[in-house]
């Protein structure tokens, strides 16, 4: 049986190897992808989502603008790690397939009320403003959601945005609250292993050697996605945060974590957007999310490689 998905997301280099990965694989069926302001403006991340689908040779898929700017605050982007375009490496035609008509907000909330509960995966690869947006205006929604699979935040590793902060959570951090209040079951990629996903020179090696026009541009996507980490970081390689979560619904076995509570923090000119777990459960604060700990960093990789050679 396929697992029924919606990819929520701010194209960004890796969210376009997330999405590549998920239609590539014939256990997910992608519903649909909504774009949100994140890594760059809304604009620019409704048109990478096209563009992205038109490289996997999938111009059938309902791609959705969403929201433009944050629930409450003014849109943060991230033009200094993902370039101009936020698909800055390889050269890639504008697309020509459409955007649909319908808002991204209302294409989840419209999914989510015609599907069984229990159906529908919600795979969220940006800030959570569009889910937020939706379970706020339709409540009713929430319980419809089987699976929340998240990346965002961070416990030991911290920030990379602030020294409190992930991007994702930092960019809304009241809809990363709303959502991560709202009951539904969570698995959430934190930093901390995404940054055992390292894109190291022969894992980059192997995208290219496939020979494709996907692994070709994927090499070069990381290519320039890596050079902004290395000097940051000192890292044999760029954490290729988001298709961590693709391949959880693939291979959850790759990964290891703990059920935890996990608050956001929405207040604190400090540590706004900080995601507080409770790793060590010394409160009585019921657990909400699983954060991920651990990535078997050699299969991730092996799995991607793997399904990228399937693409045109």
């Amino acid at each position: 049986m396929t697992r029924k998905i919606i990819i929520d997301t701010d194209p960004g280099q890796d969210d376009a190897v997330a999405i590549l990965l998920a239609l590539a694989s014939p256990e997910l069926e992608v519903l649909g992808i909504t774009a949100v302001a994140g890594n760059v403006p809304l604009a620019l991340t409704q048109k990478n989502a096209r563009i992205v689908c038109e490289l996997a040779g999938r111009p059938d898929m309902r791609v959705f603008a969403g929201c433009e700017a944050p629930m409450t605050r003014t849109l943060v982007t991230a033009e200094h790690v993902h370039g101009r375009t936020g698909l800055d490496g390889p050269t890639l035609p504008d697309p020509t397939m459409p955007l649909d008509a319908t808002h991204a907000v209302d294409f989840i909330i419209e999914t989510l009320r015609a599907a069984p509960e229990g159906e529908v995966t919600l795979c969220t690869l940006g800030p959570l403003t569009n889910v937020a947006t939706a379970f706020r205006a339709a409540p009713e929604i929430i319980a419809k959601v089987r699976e929340i699979v998240a990346m965002g935040g961070a416990y030991f590793e911290v920030g990379n945005i602030t020294p409190a902060a992930e991007f994702n959570i930092y960019v809304d951090p009241q809809a990363a609250d709303i959502v991560f209040r709202s009951g539904v079951p969570m698995t959430v990629m934190p930093l901390d292993v995404t940054h055992k996903a390292l894109v190291t020179r022969p894992r980059n090696e192997a995208f290219r050697a496939l020979g494709n026009r996907v692994g070709v541009a994927t090499a070069e996507m990381t290519d320039f996605f890596e050079r902004f980490d290395r000097e940051k970081y000192g890292s044999d390689g760029a954490p290729l945060h988001d298709p961590t979560v693709t391949a959880f619904l693939l291979r959850p076995d790759l990964f290891e974590g703990r059920h935890v509570n996990v608050e956001v923090e929405t207040g604190s000119e400090l540590t706004l957007g900080m995601t507080v777990a409770d790793w060590w459960r010394v409160t009585d604060r019921a657990p909400n999310a699983t954060f991920m700990g651990n990535l078997d960093a050699d299969g991730f990789f092996g799995l991607l490689t793997e399904r990228l050679a399937r693409l045109p």
